[in-house]
């Protein structure tokens, strides 16, 4: 089967707060936030994204180990979203949302197949177009591994 050019990997928390999530995260990472009413993205000094922020309004905090299970999921951001699906499928994973995937952006749901959810998600910003943007709103940025 061949390989599927997955662009960037983002981990994704659910949170009824976005401000405060995403806050949290672009301290850690010495980041900057972009947002919108229901994502946050948390972009860091080298101009990746790192993490993403879902507005889960009934959200209920994780009690790991012992409690409610821990809701954080996989986003796989893909060139190819039909090669991506074919690929999630044929290994076993379960689409729990269907989009079109001829569609210019987008993002399909998932499970694995021990029900982890995770997205396929395609058209969004290319690295390039990521740090033309971070670039714009705040200065360039600094290679990767640089202080």
């Amino acid at each position: 089967m061949h390989g599927v050019d997955i662009i960037r990997q983002v981990v994704v928390f659910d949170a009824a707060d976005l401000p405060a999530e995403s806050a949290f995260w672009a301290g850690m990472l010495d980041g900057h936030v972009f947002e919108d009413d229901r994502w946050h993205t948390v972009i860091d000094a080298a101009g990746q994204w790192r993490v993403g922020v879902q507005l889960a309004p009934d959200h209920v905090p994780p009690q790991w180990p012992d409690g409610n299970p821990q809701q954080v999921h996989l986003d796989l951001h893909v060139r190819d979203a039909k090669a991506a699906h074919d690929k999630a499928v044929a290994l076993g994973a379960r689409l729990l949302r269907a989009s079109d995937l001829a569609a210019e952006e987008g993002h399909q749901v998932y499970a694995d197949p021990a029900g982890h959810p995770f997205c396929i998600g395609w058209g969004q910003p290319s690295p390039e177009r990521l740090a033309a943007f971070v670039a714009e709103h705040v200065g360039p940025t600094k290679p990767s591994g640089t202080s």
